[in-house]
C-alpha cells in the first residue's frame, strides 16, 4: 500500500544550526496534515477530526532550533497515527483480520479506543466509517512510525555524543481540566513517570519557569507522561525525559481550535523556558557524567 503521505513529509526534523545544548523538544500530537484518503474514510467533519490534535503545540515551541536545540514535529495527525504508544498496540474490534497474541489488544489505552491507531477521538467520537485492514496498519506503522522514533532516538543519540547525557522534552497540550475537589485545575501539568524518568531538579527548574508566570502547576495528575517519556527516560543511563502538557484555553479557543489573545503570551514564555534550559549546566542539574571535553570546549 502506498504511503498517505507519498507526496510530502510525514514528520520533520528542525535543526539548529548550531548545537549548543543536549536537549531534544518533540511535538508528536500537533500535526495537522489531513490526506485525503484518511478523510474520506473518517466519518467525522474537519473540525471533529481535529479534537485530539495538540494544536499549535510546534508553533509554541518552535523557536526552539533558532535558540540552539532541534525540534521534531509531527505533520501527520494523532487521529491519524499515534507515535505516543507502543507501536502495536491495537484495537481488533477496528479491523477486518483477526489480531495475533503479537498485538498489544489489552492495554487501558486501546480499551480506551486510544491506540496506536485510535478508535475515537475526544468525547468518544468514533473516527471510522468501517473497519481497517491490517495492511493500513503496517503502512502507518512500518512507514512513520518506526522512522518518527528512529529520528528521535537519533537526535537523543546525538546529544549523549556531544555532551555526555540528553535531555527529552516531550510537548503537549491538553483539554481544560475542572476543578479537583478544593484545589483549582491545573494549567500546566509536568510528567516523569512518578519521578522515575527526570532528575528531581530539572523538573523543579521548569516548574519554577510556570509558576513564577502566574501559572498552576501539578505533577503527573491527570497525565504521568506516555509511552515516550517512559521509553526514553533513562536518568540512570543519562537520558532524561519530561513530558510538558499546557492547558490549551490559555492559548485557543477549544471548540474552534483558533488561537485565542494568549497565544503570544504562552509562546512568550516557552521561549522564556527554552531559554532557561538552554543556558543551564545540565550535567550539574541531572547529575550526569562530565562533558566531553570536545564539547565543553565549544
Amino acid at each position: 500500500m502506498r504511503s498517505d503521505y507519498w507526496d510530502q513529509p510525514a514528520f520533520e526534523t528542525v535543526r539548529p544550526r548550531r548545537l549548543v545544548a543536549p536537549i531534544v523538544f518533540n511535538s508528536p500530537h500537533s500535526g495537522r496534515v489531513y490526506p485525503p484518503r484518511f478523510l474520506a474514510m473518517t466519518r467525522l467533519d474537519h473540525l471533529s477530526i481535529r479534537q485530539s490534535e495538540d494544536a499549535f503545540v510546534d508553533e509554541l515551541f518552535a523557536r526552539a532550533p533558532h535558540l540552539g536545540a532541534p525540534l521534531l514535529r509531527a505533520h501527520f495527525p494523532r487521529a491519524y497515527l499515534d507515535v505516543n504508544r507502543e507501536p502495536w498496540e491495537l484495537d481488533p474490534t477496528m479491523f477486518v483480520e483477526p489480531l495475533s497474541d503479537r498485538f498489544n489488544t489489552n492495554s487501558p489505552r486501546v480499551a480506551a479506543g486510544l491506540g496506536t491507531l485510535a478508535r475515537v477521538v475526544a468525547e468518544n467520537k468514533p473516527i471510522y466509517r468501517e473497519r481497517l485492514t491490517l495492511e493500513d496498519a503496517r503502512m502507518r506503522i512500518d512507514g512513520i512510525y518506526h522512522p518518527y522514533h528512529a529520528a528521535l532516538q537519533k537526535l537523543l543519540s546525538e546529544a549523549m555524543t556531544g555532551f555526555g547525557l540528553a535531555v527529552l522534552i516531550d510537548c503537549h497540550s491538553m483539554p481544560r481540566i475542572g476543578r479537583h475537589g478544593e484545589r483549582a485545575a491545573p494549567d500546566i501539568v509536568l510528567g516523569d513517570r512518578y519521578g522515575t524518568t527526570c532528575a528531581p531538579g530539572l523538573v523543579d527548574l521548569v516548574e519554577t519557569v510556570f509558576t513564577a508566570a502566574g501559572l498552576r502547576v501539578a505533577r503527573n495528575r491527570p497525565y504521568a507522561g506516555g509511552f515516550c517519556t517512559r521509553t526514553y527516560g533513562r536518568p540512570q543511563h543519562g537520558v532524561h525525559a519530561l513530558q510538558i502538557e499546557i492547558s490549551r484555553h490559555l492559548y485557543i479557543n477549544e471548540a474552534t481550535l483558533e488561537k485565542n489573545a494568549g497565544f503570544e503570551i504562552v509562546r512568550g514564555l516557552m521561549e522564556r523556558l527554552m531559554l532557561t534550559l538552554l543556558g543551564l549546566d545540565l550535567v550539574a542539574l541531572a547529575g550526569g557524567p562530565a562533558m566531553p571535553e570536545k564539547a565543553a570546549a565549544e
